[in-house]
């Protein structure tokens, strides 16, 4: 049976198209769309159970995105030849896309659900990530789900002053702003994103232009599923109410949850003091509705704890700690803290702590990434970790989460784009949260500078960053500057903003509030803009400017350029020469062809600096090329019948052949006679000699010419001659004509 398909295409507005197609494809599953731009096609579907697991309090929900190789024509790398764990990409597009659905399922909906998108045609011109929120809220759509509204997300992109919508790859390489936008007809939900270091006003005018673009994407959506027919929603059990319950909460709790919140305690007081209320309140219910309702008691106690927090700081602009909404937790800096890295960083602000290091390194310490649609490296990488005694808690270790690949890529953005082009070291920042109680990326950011500067490495400007959150009950909103971990549980807004002094270089938005106006998001980013550079002077006030060169036990690494034709020569048959080389020297070496030129570029990488001028000196004895006329300083290395092996002095290594006719105007018949083995002289090189093809040098052009030296009949040496000699006729004569 021929399917019946239906499409609705979305116009870009410069001639390119997004076509959404249904009812080809996995028909089974609750709901499934083809998004089509260009050639690149993803498949996505969505399938949720009819009932939540008992015991469930929260949505189940799992967002699965992958890049299948054979969509761009590739096998997998690897021994088995099949797609395995998902790469960081693939993970933080999986990141962006939950971050804007999971707010807009219904709060009581706990029932497991499980989209999933798939990358299977790839379009070089065509970045399929920009594409997988608008597939993913599609098959939504067309689904019996409880979902509040169509969403999408758009990356926009600004070259040459002109915002883009979905860029390919060549347009964003010359962007000064790319940015992740995701939102509904009516909200932002989420901001992702770095800069060039741009203005607040330039960020919040490109979010407005990726908004336009992302009501028509919800638009189509909601065409494409009336086209269809759109479905019922299903019936779902809901949670279970006690009005009763809940009134009965908030009358004992919320003024004892003021009064804590108000005292402006640390952390595990504060927790140890709401835990106590907590206690009291569980204690007014009997036996039998804690075994009931125990659950209730402690959501709805949950619920008065955050209404009272939130009305502190709506009422008397006060919050958790003590500080008023501008204030910024206390700091303090250290850097050089661990002796053996190349480079380290303390960086703590209130509870938080953060410990960076950075290792450097040669082009093969380069972060290699093998994905169906991205080829390349990575020279400056930064990884982010989160172990469990950083909040006081307990609990196994199971690899990198996504939080941390997705904390640790905020902060590479943010840093990486003040690493000097020209720099030519591979850099690794590793950030070791030790303390957390909010914004431990920001102070990954704020650690990463520092420890950057105390390598040695010359960054152009440094970066800080600050977590700002928002209150806001629809009439008044307090913009929080440097949030705490409970501020971003219980806030409307997660904004982390990094940038110089100068401008924004990256940026995280997560909005769980409809409507938030642009006044108020330009508001938070110009507040938030000043509690960065107060931070930034306490990263200043620690190192002014960058180290100017590496540690003494820190490698250093010089580049030479060689010809094409003297690679070869180099590395010497199967590598012998490079290894020995290595070997002899203590340095690291590494050969790149430069794929414009074709040359070779040449790393030495090595502690001893001796080491380091030994190699060299043996490249420029290999790129040493004499030049006809001039005359150079030799020493004999190896005696033969007919001549001596010469090596310049200035070019170790650099071989020619001094002939014997060469060595003396007067007639040598051994070498020895005038050279031996470590002499150090003269000669004058005369380039290649047209009749024998080989180079040529003379150490008799530098002498002078004897008196009675004639071209046709060289002067005698100095042996003994019969007086008469000249009398004697000569052995041979020449034939009479």
């Amino acid at each position: 049976m021929i399917p019946t398909v239906f499409s609705q295409v979305i116009e870009l507005g410069d001639g390119r198209t997004i076509t959404l197609e249904t009812g080809k494809l996995a028909k089974q599953a609750d709901g499934s769309v083809v998004v089509k731009m260009g050639d690149t096609m993803l498949l996505a579907t969505i399938v949720s159970a009819r009932s939540a697991s008992p015991g469930i309090d929260f949505l189940p929900l799992t967002v699965d995105y992958r890049e299948k190789f054979a969509a761009a024509g590739r096998y997998p790398g690897g021994f088995m030849k099949r797609e395995a764990r998902p790469s960081n990409d693939e993970i933080l597009t999986m990141r962006l896309v939950d971050r804007v659905l999971r707010p807009l399922f219904p709060k009581d909906y706990h029932a497991e659900t499980q989209v999933m998108i798939q990358l299977m045609s790839h379009d070089e011109n065509v970045m399929p990530d920009s594409l997988a929120g608008l597939a993913a809220s599609a098959a939504i759509q067309l689904s019996d789900i409880p979902f509040e509204a169509p969403i999408s997300e758009v990356r926009v992109a600004r070259v040459n002053g002109e915002f883009i919508i979905n860029p390919s790859y060549t347009q964003l390489e010359e962007a000064d702003i790319d940015l992740m936008v995701g939102a509904s007809a009516d909200s932002v939900a989420m901001v992702e994103g770095e800069m060039k270091e741009i203005s607040e006003e330039e960020m919040a005018e490109a979010i407005k232009f990726a908004h336009e673009a992302i009501k028509v994407q919800c638009e189509a959506q909601v065409k494409l599923a009336e086209a269809v027919g759109k479905k019922d929603t299903r019936e779902y059990e809901e949670e279970k109410q006690n009005e009763e319950m809940a009134a009965k909460i908030h009358e004992a709790a919320y003024q004892k949850c003021y009064d804590i919140a108000k005292k402006g305690t640390s952390k595990q007081e504060r927790g140890l003091a709401f835990s106590e209320v907590k206690e009291e309140i569980t204690a007014l219910f009997t036996e039998e509705e804690i075994e009931e309702d125990g659950d209730l008691i402690e959501k709805y106690f949950g619920k008065t704890q955050k209404e009272a927090v939130r009305n502190l700081t709506l009422n008397e602009n006060l919050r958790l700690d003590g500080r008023t909404t501008t204030d910024i937790r206390p700091i303090w800096c250290e850097i050089d803290y661990l002796p053996r890295t190349h480079g380290s960083a303390i960086f703590t602000r209130g509870e938080t702590q953060a410990l960076a290091t950075v290792t450097l390194g040669t082009s093969r310490d380069a972060n290699m990434i093998d994905s169906p649609t991205i080829q390349g490296e990575e020279k400056f990488y930064l990884h982010y970790n989160f172990p469990p005694f950083s909040t006081g808690e307990a609990r196994p270790l199971r690899g990198t989460s996504r939080r941390e690949i997705g904390h640790g890529n905020l902060a590479q953005r943010a840093l990486k784009g003040m690493i000097p082009d020209d720099f030519p070291y591979t850099v690794r920042v590793v950030s070791e949260i030790l303390e957390s109680n909010g914004s431990s990326s920001m102070a990954t950011v704020c650690s990463g500078t520092m420890a950057l500067m105390d390598a040695g490495v010359q960054m152009k400007k440094p970066v800080s960053g600050i977590a700002m959150g928002l209150i806001s009950d629809g009439n008044r909103y307090a913009v929080l500057s440097d949030i705490l971990g409970d501020e971003d549980h219980l806030g409307d807004m997660d904004f982390k903003v990094t940038g110089t002094a100068d401008g924004i270089t990256a940026c995280q938005m997560d909005i769980k509030i409809k409507g938030l106006s642009y006044e108020i998001l330009v508001n938070a980013l110009k507040q938030a803009r000043e509690g960065r550079l107060h931070i930034l002077g306490k990263i200043t006030d620690t190192i002014a400017t960058p180290n100017a060169g590496v540690k003494a036990h820190a490698p250093k690494m010089i580049n030479r350029i060689i010809p094409n034709d003297l690679i070869g020569p180099f590395i010497g048959p199967s590598g012998k020469h490079i290894q020995e080389l290595q070997k002899e020297t203590g340095t690291t070496i590494v050969i790149n062809e430069d794929p414009v030129t074709e040359e070779g570029i040449v790393e030495i990488l090595g502690v001893n600096q001796e080491g380091i001028d030994k190699v060299i000196a043996r490249i420029d004895a290999m790129m040493f090329k004499p030049e006809k006329g001039s005359v150079y300083e030799v020493k004999v290395i190896k005696i033969l019948d007919f001549g001596a092996v010469v090596e310049y002095t200035e070019a170790p290594g650099n071989e020619v052949l001094l002939h014997i006719s060469e060595l003396a105007w007067e007639r040598t018949n051994n070498v020895t006679d005038v050279v031996n083995i470590g002499d150090v002289f003269d000669v004058k090189y005369f380039g290649v000699d047209p009749k024998t093809r080989k180079e040529k040098v003379s150490r008799k052009a530098l002498l002078p010419k004897p008196e009675n030296y004639t071209a046709n009949k060289p002067a005698r040496d100095n042996r003994k001659h019969d007086n008469n000699t000249s009398d004697k006729k000569p052995k041979f004569h020449k034939k009479e004509a």
